[in-house]
């Protein structure tokens, strides 16, 4: 049955509630213009799953834990009711970065080495302790939450000070982290649609590293496409494409990487629910082939 409703849930209660509530109002706006009796619907507070119908199509443009966990997915695909992107276990796969880098590990899919901390709290703080000599060796390393995005908690730690800054500063110092080995070089994004890789995004910014600042406040971040050759174009689609497979995507969603100054690609972690902001990726990338904002969602809603 053709969709007629398209129900766009945003907010949530994550630390990337601000994204979301940007990102839905141009989704909604954009299912508007396309002729879509639209919907916005603040999660969770305004949601009443008991009123949805199999006519009805859910958006998810919610981020961090409330539209990528796979909770929400289980519940609609409980329902039957279609909606946005993956399904549950593909987002319980990517959502924490344990889980996911351990699944590119076992599938030969190259990523950064890494070691788990179950709390800030609980770590080692001196650099020179042998809990970190898996990681050496290492000038510096990066700090993320085990389940988190738009990177939120992410730190570059380069000395013992940085640690002691990044526990003291750190919004939740009590949840799991990874201490990730840090690849030094280009930072690039790679939309896939349907199956199908979009332009790889490099990232230029001139903040440390591609943090909060640098992905929606910082005008001067650069977003442009990636110049490779034609092979290495073809191994960077076939590592993105092969994530997918594995990890169990669809729809549409996206792959974080970082290239080395060997020209080797390293998967960071993957998207199930990226930003659709006017500074997001997904739409820059979309836009580079042609694709306007309101055709990405059109087909974004076609790949459920």
């Amino acid at each position: 049955m053709a969709i007629k409703k398209v129900i766009v849930l945003y907010g949530g209660k994550s630390s990337e509630r601000e994204v979301s509530l940007e990102s839905g109002k141009y989704i909604y706006q954009a299912a508007k213009d396309l002729g879509y009796e639209a919907q916005l619907v603040d999660y969770p507070k305004n949601f009443l799953s008991d009123q949805l119908t199999k006519n009805d199509f859910i958006f998810i443009a919610l981020h961090g834990e409330d539209g990528e966990s796979g909770e929400l997915q289980k519940l609609l695909q409980q329902k039957r009711i279609p909606f946005s992107g993956s399904h549950y276990q593909a987002c319980v796969n990517t959502w924490n970065k344990n889980t996911c880098k351990k699944l590119l590990r076992d599938n030969k899919i190259p990523t950064p080495e890494w070691i788990t901390i179950p709390s800030l709290l609980e770590m080692e703080k001196d650099l020179e302790s042998p809990f970190f000599d898996q990681l050496r060796p290492f000038n510096e390393l990066f700090l993320k939450p085990a389940e988190d995005g738009s990177s939120i908690d992410v730190f570059r730690i380069s000395s013992n000070k940085d640690l002691e800054d990044a526990i003291a500063d750190s919004l939740d110092p009590r949840r799991a982290f990874i201490l990730e080995e840090s690849i030094d070089f280009k930072e690039l994004t790679v939309p896939i649609l349907s199956g199908r890789c979009l332009p790889a995004v490099e990232i230029k910014t001139s903040e440390s590293f591609y943090n909060f600042n640098a992905k929606y406040l910082n005008e001067d971040t650069q977003l442009t496409e990636l110049v490779l050759s034609e092979d290495k174009k073809n191994e960077l689609e076939e590592i993105c494409l092969k994530t997918l497979d594995v990890m169990g995507c669809s729809g549409w969603l996206r792959v974080d990487l970082m290239q080395d100054r060997k020209n080797n690609f390293y998967v960071l972690e993957v998207n199930t629910a990226p930003g659709m902001t006017s500074h997001s990726l997904f739409p820059k990338s979309a836009e580079s082939i042609g694709l306007s904002y309101n055709d990405l969602v059109q087909e974004i809603i076609n790949a459920q």
